[in-house]
């Protein structure tokens, strides 16, 4: 039962969020002047609600940059998740890069340009 319901607080912290940058809210320079690709992928909260882990999927050169923004609005977030999720406790946001896409596509790659080279 419990996992369950982290599971939806997550997915409800993940729909807010993408709301929030779909809608430009959101208002770090880092983030809206950026030219890559940013979307939420994964939300992780553990047990006790007291945190949320964040991945960011940033296709482009800006992830590092992008990971700050949203480090430096998360304060910003919080307040909006408060107002959305009726939550006693709003978790503490930790964000993280999650470059799994960016490690497929690259693997892609490579195996590409191995059947090119074994004429396949």
């Amino acid at each position: 039962m419990s996992y369950e319901r982290t599971r939806r607080i997550g997915e409800e912290i993940k729909k807010t969020i993408t709301e929030l940058l779909r809608d430009q809210r959101i208002k770090d320079i880092r983030i809206i002047d950026s030219r890559s690709l940013i979307s939420i992928t994964t939300v992780d909260v553990v047990r006790d609600l007291k945190y949320a882990y964040i991945y960011i999927s940033v296709l482009g050169n800006d992830s590092d940059k992008v990971l700050e923004g949203f480090k430096s609005a998360s304060g910003f977030i919080r307040k909006e998740l408060g107002k959305d999720i009726k939550l006693r406790y709003t978790p503490e946001l930790v964000f993280k890069i999650d470059d799994s896409i960016e490690r497929g596509v690259n693997m892609s790659k490579l195996i590409n340009d191995l059947n090119i080279e074994s004429g396949e």
